[in-house]
């Protein structure tokens, strides 16, 4: 069977990275088609393979300024040509699905969200850059939308990162679909340390991500909190932040394992399509306090048992769950045991038997 592997665009590690690095390791020899690639800014993880990359590949600083070219994104996607294969495997935030597929090749796509700033207002809004250039952008959006939904229906089959992700794809692409929990590295990820006495957050410092309601709530609080990460919020987090609040920056994963396993509880405040960085805490052992609404908290929590919610995305909410949290006891092998529904083994068998079942009827309609 010759696969090709699809992804949006490979210029940071983020948990889409994490996945396209199983899916390597699964199809080791499987071609990559990707908008644009950056070794340095994904840290040489995809360097074996071999790359296909559209024109935006040749505008200088493409990977770093990524959201300038978003209006040429899908020509670039259209204009990238994957033959001579039998499978190709896209995973998707927007893009990778209405790369130019052969007629005759089984196409399978694994969706982590339809478009965010297509289709939510609300991500438009607490995005810094799409804030202040919403109202000219608006012909771009609209655009995006509908081309968004016109490539939904290109994949022959289409899996959701989560349950939530499936009734998006529903609501915007009318479209049916199964769900595919994304691999955490459950392997790699296991208790290292004796619990201490700090809380951690962990992630990219961007706004959505809203590592502002920690620091505040921490400022409150005086509790001990690190954080590892680093983004475009950073210095301001930090000017905000009082003493017993400590950044950390990016560290090595043999770290971070360190941090997740002696932390107390990971805060988790963001909405998000699923959540790695929850999953791989629990695998080290730590609870997670988590902000309910979005895609992976509910799927991944269980209330009192791996750890507890917020109701509300705000600095009170967020402070009475860390108070209730204070007075409960939570045990590492549960919080362990939790995450190892998400183990790679289980991604891999469940992407195999999916790839196989398609196939057979793929190709029966066909002779």
């Amino acid at each position: 069977m010759r696969i090709a592997l699809l992804h949006d665009y490979l210029n940071q590690l983020g948990g889409g990275e994490r996945v396209l690095e199983e899916l390597v390791r699964l199809f080791p020899k499987a071609p990559i088609y990707t908008l644009f690639y950056d070794g340095v800014r994904t840290q040489n993880r995809f360097s074996e393979s071999i790359i296909h990359t559209s024109f935006l590949q040749h505008i200088p600083n493409v990977a770093r300024y990524h959201h300038a070219v978003i209006p040429l994104m899908p020509r670039a996607a259209e204009n990238l040509h994957v033959h001579d294969v039998d499978v190709v495997f896209s995973d998707s935030s927007g893009y990778a699905k209405g790369i130019n597929v052969d007629p005759g090749i089984l196409h399978i796509n694994y969706c982590y969200t339809p478009i965010r700033y297509a289709w939510e207002d609300e991500y438009l809004n607490t995005h810094r850059l799409f804030k202040y250039l919403r109202h000219g952008i608006k012909p771009i959006l609209s655009h995006l939308r509908k081309w968004d939904r016109y490539t939904s229906t290109l994949p022959h089959e289409m899996y959701a990162v989560s349950a939530h992700i499936a009734k998006k794809i529903k609501l915007h692409y009318d479209r049916d679909v199964g769900v595919l929990y994304p691999p955490a590295r459950t392997d790699f990820f296991h208790p290292t340390r004796e619990k201490e006495n700090f809380y951690l957050a962990v992630g990219r410092m961007l706004h959505y991500k809203r590592f502002d309601l920690i620091v505040s709530a921490f400022n409150t609080l005086g509790f001990p909190l690190k954080i590892i990460g680093s983004g475009p919020e950073f210095n301001t987090l930090r000017a905000m932040a009082h003493a017993n609040i400590e950044f950390l920056g990016r560290v090595p994963d043999e770290t971070l394992r360190d941090y997740y396993s002696s932390a107390r509880a990971l805060i988790f405040p963001q909405q998000e399509d699923f959540g790695l960085v929850a999953v791989e805490a629990l695998s080290c052992g730590t609870p997670v306090i988590a902000f309910r609404r979005g895609g992976g908290p509910e799927e991944i929590i269980e209330e009192k048992k791996n750890g507890l919610f917020f109701e509300e995305q705000t600095v009170e909410s967020l402070l009475t769950t860390i108070r209730t949290f204070e007075k409960n006891n939570f045990s590492g092998e549960v919080c362990r045991v939790s995450a190892l529904r998400f183990s790679p083994e289980q991604f891999k068998t469940r992407v195999n038997f999916i790839i196989s079942n398609a196939m057979k009827y793929f190709y029966e309609d066909r002779f």
